[in-house]
């Protein structure tokens, strides 16, 4: 009996290890042919991934920077080109202790403390992956004496570097502009455009003027190499490359002698000039003052020099003739008296007899002219010269507001002029809707009636008031403003011309035009209010001067520049063309708080024609020890209801 036990248990022990043998079995199957799987999966179905995933780590693809295209102005002066310098340059996430390395570093080489902050700001700006310059622009002796050591500083680089340059300084700064390292704004642009991969390897981009508005011509294509590295992340030889494409070069329209001298003229003195050239739009000069190195911001501007610039009142990084708006003052009357020519309101030989001022119906304000007593008895002709403001008072109410306006549009006011590049504002040319809109409150005629003086809330940037010169010397065709006369092709040198292009164009009669062109040209003749300016020159001119408040004074309060603060004194203003019988430029001036227009912004204006039309250059500089010291750009749009004389 126990055996026949014994018997049956050993039969059960047998079963039940063949069973859990069984299941192993299967069980190692199982995890064999899921291997197997996993291994065709990876092998077959994914080799081409991590096939291209094994060559990344083999081979790296380095960029190569394209050279940065070069700005030249008309004549071929190089306005702005590149050179190679050495640089020490530091990655931060491959250095264990930052401090003591730039501590070793500055035992080899100077670094200086403006080297040191300029270092750490831009160290913030980066990420820690990407080398930071620490020292740049080092001579032979520095690169060959940091060379040697290089084996003591792991993860600081002895680089070559192509560094912009612009060699006239602050000489057309702000038309120019410069280039700054790409932060994360720049870097959220580049991706909205898709032009993100070309600037891999890049750590400069066009941040203001033409740098900035033509980046896309300068800036080129970005080369490559492929790069066969070994384990310990060395280059073992090269594989393929792909070389660079050039930036193109830029020919401007602008000659860099009559910025010169333009500038020069100004001496301490703030302000704007622009010349243009009427039948084409070309620019001729751009001149902002006062200005700036841009070769600050080439390397990270340091933070004295950034104090100096952006707290400094004079304002010296404000593009003025493009941002700065102004009222107009008396260079509003000629366009006023187009208006009044071309709708039938003045014609000749109206005239009126001013008796020093102007009164609207049923009102006993009066609106003062600028001469106590008037000017007699005044045509159109003579009003443009002598710059009535009792005559353009009476003008203005009669076109109302909305059609003096809406003719002045087409020269340009209240508009941008559409000059190509960035920043523009559009000034102010109100009206009744404009008013509703801002204010919530009904339009008066008493507004309507100083517009016509260039008062009010009428304001223009100096582009603008260019441009309106410009078109009326043109007789009515406007033509757009531009800077980049030429784009010359890196790959095959040709030269493509930018097309002139006319912007608007509104019909004029012939003896208006000339009406208003022999009463601008009696300004520079004696008994107009810019006599000296024309006096001599050579040619004729035709030329408005303008003299604009920046307080009001009360209505019997007569205005005296010593007792007004520095900055509260009136702005100078001048618009030109010449020669009057066939412009070739049109210019207009602003010196800010410069008192009269004929006497201040004139002479400016003059040095500027005397070079263009005659290649005369100045016999002695303009410039003057500054009445002022600084004014604010920006100007209330509630402007008073007079003005002096120009």
């Amino acid at each position: 009996m126990n055996s026949s036990r014994e018997l049956r248990n050993h039969q059960n022990e047998q079963h039940n290890f063949k069973l859990r043998l069984s299941i192993l079995g299967l069980l190692v199957l199982i995890a064999f042919s899921l291997l197997a799987i996993r291994f065709y999966y990876l092998q077959i179905n994914r080799y081409d991934h991590y096939q291209t995933l094994a060559e990344n780590n083999r081979i790296a693809i380095v960029p190569i920077t394209p050279n940065r295209g070069l700005i030249m102005d008309r004549n071929g002066v190089v306005l702005a080109h590149n050179f190679v310098v050495y640089t020490i340059e530091v990655t931060p996430s491959k250095i264990k202790d930052l401090d003591s390395t730039i501590a070793e570093i500055s035992q080899l080489v100077e670094v200086s403390p403006s080297d040191l902050k300029r270092f750490k700001k831009q160290e913030t700006e980066s990420h820690s992956f990407e080398s930071v310059p620490l020292r740049t622009h080092l001579n032979e002796v520095e690169a060959a004496k940091f060379a040697v050591n290089r084996y003591r500083f792991p993860g600081v680089e002895l680089k070559s570097r192509l560094f912009r340059h612009y060699p006239l300084g602050k000489q057309g700064a702000h038309m120019v502009g410069y280039i700054g390292r790409i932060n994360d704004k720049d870097l959220t642009k580049l991706a909205e455009t898709d032009a993100l991969s070309n600037y891999k390897g890049s750590d400069h981009i066009g941040k203001s003027g033409i740098e900035q508005s033509y980046e896309a011509q300068l800036h080129g294509t970005t080369g490559f190499q492929q790069v066969e590295i070994n384990a310990d992340g060395k280059a073992v030889r090269v594989l393929s490359s792909m070389a660079p494409t050039s930036g193109s070069n830029l020919i401007l329209s602008a000659d860099s002698k009559l910025q010169e001298i333009a500038e020069t003229a100004f001496g301490e003195r703030r302000g704007a000039l622009v010349a243009i050239k009427p039948s084409t739009g070309e620019t001729l000069a751009f001149v902002s003052m006062p200005t700036f190195d841009s070769n600050l911001f080439v390397d990270g501007i340091d933070v004295e020099n950034w104090m100096l610039l952006n707290d400094s009142l004079d304002r010296p990084l404000i593009n003025r003739p493009l941002r700065g708006i102004y009222p107009p003052g008396s260079t509003f009357k000629p366009f006023a008296a187009l208006a009044g020519l071309e709708n039938g309101k003045r014609k000749p030989p109206f005239s009126i007899s001013d008796a020093g001022y102007f009164t609207l119906p049923n009102s006993r304000h009066r609106y003062r002219d600028w001469k106590p007593g008037g000017h007699g008895n005044v045509d159109m002709r003579r009003a443009i010269t002598v710059s009535c403001d009792t005559f353009f008072y009476g003008l203005a109410m009669e076109l109302g507001i909305e059609r003096l306006a809406g003719f002045v549009r087409h020269f340009g006011f209240g508009q941008k002029s559409g000059i190509d590049i960035a920043g523009e504002v559009g000034g102010l040319m109100p009206t009744p809707e404009w008013k509703k809109r801002r204010f919530k409150q009904p339009w008066y005629m008493g507004e309507t009636v100083i517009v016509g003086i260039g008062q009010g809330y009428t304001l223009v940037t100096p582009m603008q008031l260019a441009q309106a010169t410009a078109i009326l010397a043109n007789k009515g065709v406007a033509m757009r403003p531009r800077l980049v006369s030429a784009i010359v092709d890196a790959k095959t040198g040709v030269a493509k011309t930018t097309p002139a292009i006319v912007s608007d164009k509104i019909s004029l009669g012939d003896n208006n035009l000339e009406i208003v062109k022999l009463g601008m040209i009696d300004v520079t003749l004696p008994g107009g209010t810019a006599a000296s300016v024309g006096a001599n020159a050579g040619y004729s001119i035709a030329a408005k001067t303008g003299t604009a408040q920046v307080i009001g004074i009360k209505q019997n309060e007569k205005y005296n520049a010593d007792l007004i603060d520095a900055r509260h004194r009136d702005h100078a203003l001048f618009i030109a063309y010449a020669p009057a019988e066939d412009p070739k430029i049109a210019l207009a001036v602003i010196v800010e708080n410069g008192g009269h227009g004929g006497s201040a912004a004139g002479p400016i204006a003059r040095k500027v024609m005397d070079y263009y039309l005659l290649g005369k250059l100045p016999a002695v500089e303009l410039a003057q020890t500054p009445e002022t010291e600084a004014t604010p750009t920006r100007l209330a749009t509630n402007a008073p209801e007079e003005e002096h004389d120009d």
